[in-house]
């Protein structure tokens, strides 16, 4: 897991040239382009770092981990964006997309969320 602290190590460990394009984002809005390679960037990372484990999306008691982040909404209090972790929760999560951005362990997807946060950052904030 700590082996793997850049982009292009996790291309190495996958065996991605990290010098060619991922996407092509072209087609995108200028805002949007970004993030787009940004999520892909974040799907190799992810791969890497689960070291070949596979989401069973049909298997309710696998668990499957995600980072979180707050990010401070005034000016004063900016401070780009924040990793939230959490051991225990009481509340119901539903969501649609992100499949592909899980991790297999809360210690992978708290790891990935704090050495990535600037990959995340443009990924999930417009303008980042």
């Amino acid at each position: 897991m700590s082996q793997i602290k850049t982009f292009e190590e996790a291309c190495q460990a996958l065996g991605i040239d990290p010098a060619k394009p991922l996407v092509d984002a072209s087609g995108m809005p200028e805002k949007h382009r970004k993030a787009i390679e940004a999520h892909a960037k974040l799907v190799v990372i992810a791969e890497a770092l689960n070291d070949g484990w596979q989401p069973d999306w049909s298997d309710e008691d696998q668990y499957k981990y995600f980072p979180w982040f707050e990010v401070e909404a005034t000016e004063e209090n900016r401070a780009g964006s924040g990793f939230s972790y959490t051991y225990y929760v009481i509340s119901f999560t539903f969501t649609n997309v992100g499949s592909r951005l899980c991790y297999a362990t809360s210690a992978l997807a708290r790891y990935a969320g704090e050495t990535f946060a600037d990959l995340y950052r443009e990924y999930m904030l417009i303008g980042q």
